[in-house]
């Protein structure tokens, strides 16, 4: 029994509830995989809203989370989906881990997702050197591309 002012537990969502938040949700846990291969994968969690509808979060696995809900709204938006997931994993993420994620790979400095011609991409805010200027590092579920590294003499069968 729950007193009132306890604190639902969250649920996993099932897969299909959200279907943009899902695609969203595994271009960033791509990301993920390939920037922290250690972090099991993100997932999306629900609480009940006052309004007697459900509030949906991303957490991780073991169900806590950080940050605000998803808005509603972007559930029917496929780019303001992917913007509002990526934009929770990275609270999640950075403040669960305490650490800046993703990273730029040249300048070693938290990145946040930004539209760009109608895709979202990481963005970098650069250097302090005039020849370090802020540019986009991937699309979002791109940084598997950049984090494999490239073996010259590498023959495929």
């Amino acid at each position: 029994m729950c007193a009132f002012f306890d604190t639902p537990e969250p649920r996993p969502v099932p897969a299909g509830a959200y279907p943009l938040w899902d695609a969203a949700l595994a271009l960033v846990n791509r990301d993920l995989a390939a920037t922290l291969p250690d972090q099991s994968p993100l997932r999306l969690l629900g609480l009940p809203a006052y309004d007697g509808g459900e509030d949906v979060y991303v957490g991780t696995a073991d169900g806590e989370w950080q940050g605000n809900r998803l808005d509603p709204a972007s559930a029917g938006d496929p780019l303001g989906a992917l913007a509002a997931v990526a934009d929770a994993a990275q609270e999640t993420v950075t403040e669960l881990l305490w650490r800046a994620w993703p990273l730029c790979g040249e300048h070693r400095l938290g990145m946040h997702a930004r539209e760009d011609g109608g895709r979202l991409s990481w963005w970098c805010a650069g250097g302090t050197a005039p020849r370090e200027p802020a540019h986009l590092r991937a699309a979002v579920g791109g940084l598997d591309a950049l984090a494999r590294p490239h073996r010259k003499g590498l023959r495929r069968a």
